[in-house]
């Protein structure tokens, strides 16, 4: 039975991780853990080091969007404009909040004129949100958010809560010490690993593909490593992608997420846990060129060999965060300082179900 060390170990080995964590969880308790590498070249990564997760980010948005669903002060089949009146401009007046949490709202990119903007200019961001035009009517297709996603669910947020989303879920994971951030406080910098390329085609490989260039590349330079690495992208919430976590963090809060009576079934209540997990909305993602079944925050999928159904979400870095549902689930987690090469999870969900199969697991 391979265990996450040597998993790590072969991939450093192989060149392909130079630093990096991976995590499995279950009922609350660690199962295997081990990390690798350093977090900068120099300084040994230890199990509370952060890194920047990309689209792992997402579901922890939807999570906080839902936590005010839970509180009454938002309702899943709303028009985003009833609270946000801009937004209906130019055929997005009919627009849910259920649809944009599944993907289906039209905005899977930002509009070219946010080339021109800073990434932390949030207000010029979600302006230009608000008075563009849908790429497909609202509700009748899928199609990634990649850059999106966190402001129109931030803005979702302040109008029917009064405050930032990155706020409200720091609120949501800080009592049960998941080490989880839409934005770095200050105190936290110290312990962030830099982001790194595994090779010389990161990221113009991603940013030459046709459903990739136009989403990830406005605005400028969040694939960069010299953007991202430094303290003004860390404390910036830019919810879609901002996620700094740690493995064992975002472990945990996927091994909550199948225990009925954990936290999260606590926070959100049985239905609307439900629908964290269950599919929302399914066909052809227009971003991601395949089929994906969206639930309200999570890809979920039904895997064979063995038969199994996850839900989980990964970063184009490499990062991914998921749990496997019924009475045999779990939360596993892998997170890397190496952006490209993301079969290398694929090497980390083997090990971790060879644990499962030998410890607790008829399969």
């Amino acid at each position: 039975m391979p265990t996450l060390a040597e998993t790590l170990a072969d991939l450093s080995g192989a060149g392909r991780e130079p630093g990096g964590a991976a995590c499995l969880v279950r009922r609350g308790e660690v199962v295997d853990e081990a990390w690798t590498g350093t977090r900068d070249g120099t300084t040994p990564w230890t199990p509370d080091t952060l890194v920047l997760c990309y689209s792992v980010a997402k579901p922890m948005a939807a999570l906080a969007v839902l936590s005010v669903v839970a509180e009454g002060l938002l309702d899943l089949e709303e028009p985003v404009a009833s609270l946000w009146p801009e937004y209906a401009a130019r055929g997005k007046a009919a627009t849910t909040v259920r649809q944009v949490l599944a993907h289906q709202a039209g905005q899977p990119a930002f509009p070219p004129a946010a080339a021109d903007l800073p990434f932390d200019d949030r207000d010029g961001l979600v302006a230009l949100l608000a008075a563009a035009a849908p790429e497909h009517e609202p509700g009748t297709a899928v199609a990634e958010h990649a850059l999106t996603y966190g402001h129109l669910l931030d803005e979702l947020v302040r109008r029917a809560a009064g405050e930032p989303l990155a706020d409200r879920f720091a609120r949501i994971v800080a009592p049960h010490g998941w080490d989880l951030h839409l934005s770095l406080a200050p105190a936290d910098l110290d312990r962030v690993a830099d982001v790194v390329p595994l090779d010389a085609t990161w990221p113009g490989s991603i940013l030459d593909e046709p459903s990739w260039g136009a989403v990830l590349s406005r605005p400028a330079g969040l694939l960069d490593p010299a953007v991202v690495n430094t303290a003004r992208w860390r404390t910036t919430a830019f919810s879609a992608i901002s996620l700094h976590a740690s493995a064992r963090g975002l472990a945990l809060l996927q091994a909550d997420l199948v225990e009925p009576d954990g936290a999260l079934a606590t926070l959100l209540g049985p239905t609307l846990h439900a629908t964290l997990v269950t599919g929302q909305a399914a066909g052809r993602d227009r971003v991601l060129g395949r089929d994906v079944t969206w639930t309200l925050g999570y890809q979920r999928d039904l895997l064979p060999d063995p038969t199994r159904v996850e839900v989980g979400m990964g970063g184009v870095g490499g990062a991914a965060a998921w749990s496997r549902l019924g009475e045999d689930g779990y939360g596993a987690a892998y997170v890397s300082r190496g952006l490209g090469d993301g079969e290398r999870v694929d090497a980390i969900d083997e090990a971790v179900l060879a644990i499962a199969r030998e410890r607790w697991n008829t399969f």
